[in-house]
């Protein structure tokens, strides 16, 4: 049972492996959302995300006997490193089944705290199955990531900690995957003010805990798509769903491009790296439909690689309007591309590529092709350029920015 008791037990045991986070005023976001907005900045833990919590706790309770066997996991990433960090703690083996689309420092840094790490399947479910049978073939003590209540007891402690700083907060917002840290946050909470909102924010293209929820019980998704990899869960918990229908009172879904924008908003804001799936409970302010309320949004984790962050910062600049490409029909004529270019240096457009394709049409002193793709200041910025080129006699025409 999660119990105020088990939960104030928990709360001592992990600070033994956790930092403190405190929670963070955001000017920004509550300016743009009319509410009193503080981000609990869990992406700053020293393995980059909350897990360890519940894996340290966890393993805490367990026997002698059932550490010396070895623990086993499964993960996209975060439980990995917690369960990884805590065995270290502990100084037993561990073994972490991760799929095979996990970033790579995840899978690095999980084997940096000494364990093996084994890469399977393509989610989550998938490299779950595989520990499960490894635990059956070695003897493994297996630690779930999310469907165990002590791991959730853990996970809860983040509750504690908001309202030891905030204790008229009213609405806090939580990530799901598999729903671990959505019940220890969300029960913990009703029990310490049974009138606080607590709201659950799932990825679109992984919404198994409102599909389950709304079904009246726990079902499996046929296939999930979504940027958030650490909550790329195709089933939620079982023994953690009846506490999760009685405490939540929400779920909110978000698309992958409002993580996208999120992303950029956080570093640009707050100068914090947030990875994806940290990012659900900021794209989701966006979806409340409330206004002056004190809001906690909990950041999961941080953990991702470089190679993701500079793809999602280009498509965060492209879907705000800060880089757009132009197609302009012109004569085939010296000068011409020297004409465009100062019409846009007048605007100050950075041009940041031009692609200047004279095949596009078989009459060349007609008309040749000229992409160009710019930087600008956003929307505004960017229609004041687009006018200025129509000033001047061009038709210009917006296309899809390849950078």
């Amino acid at each position: 049972m999660l119990t105020l008791d088990k939960f104030e037990e928990a709360s001592k045991v992990v600070q033994e492996v956790t930092q403190e986070t405190k929670l963070v005023y955001s000017d920004f976001l509550s300016e743009q959302t009319g509410n009193k907005v503080y981000l609990k900045p869990e992406n700053m833990q020293f393995t980059g995300a909350y897990k360890v919590r519940g894996a340290y706790y966890k393993i805490s309770t367990l026997t002698e006997e059932e550490r010396q066997k070895g623990l086993i996991t499964a993960s996209a990433g975060n439980h990995a490193q917690g369960v990884a960090y805590a065995a270290k703690c502990f100084q037993v083996k561990a073994t972490i089944v991760m799929p095979t689309t996990t970033p790579l420092i995840k899978v690095n840094r999980t084997k940096g705290y000494g364990a093996d790490v084994v890469l399977y399947g393509d989610v989550y479910d998938e490299a779950c199955q595989k520990a499960y049978e490894l635990a059956k073939e070695h003897g493994y003590t297996f630690i779930h990531p999310f469907d165990d209540l002590a791991v959730a007891t853990g996970q809860g402690t983040i509750a504690m900690e908001i309202f030891k700083e905030l204790p008229l907060v009213e609405y806090i917002l939580v990530p799901i995957g598999g729903g671990g840290l959505a019940t220890g946050v969300s029960t913990l909470a009703k029990l310490l003010n049974p009138k606080i909102k607590v709201i659950g924010v799932e990825p679109a293209g992984a919404n198994c805990m409102q599909a389950s929820i709304e079904a009246g019980e726990v079902v499996t998704l046929p296939n999930v798509s979504t940027i958030a990899d650490g909550t790329a869960v195709k089933t939620p918990g079982e023994n953690i769903f009846p506490y999760l229908k009685e405490n939540l009172d929400e779920i909110i879904t978000v698309e992958d491009d409002e993580l996208i924008v999120a992303f950029l908003d956080m570093v640009e804001n707050h100068k914090m790296v947030v990875e994806n799936s940290g990012l659900l409970t900021v794209a989701a302010l966006r979806h409340l439909n409330v206004r002056g309320k004190r809001v906690v949004s909990i950041l999961s984790g941080g953990n991702m690689d470089v190679i993701t962050m500079s793809s999602v910062v280009q498509q965060g600049l492209i879907f705000r309007d800060r880089i757009f490409t132009v197609s302009v029909l012109l004569p085939d004529k010296p000068g011409e591309l020297s004409k465009v270019a100062e019409t846009m240096a007048r605007q100050q457009g950075n041009v940041i590529k031009l692609e200047h394709n004279q095949f596009v049409t078989t009459n060349r002193n007609a008309a040749v092709e000229l992409r160009i793709t710019l930087e600008a200041f956003g929307t505004e910025h960017k229609q004041q350029i687009i006018r200025a080129l129509e000033e001047e006699g061009y038709k210009p025409k917006l296309v899809r920015t390849n950078l």
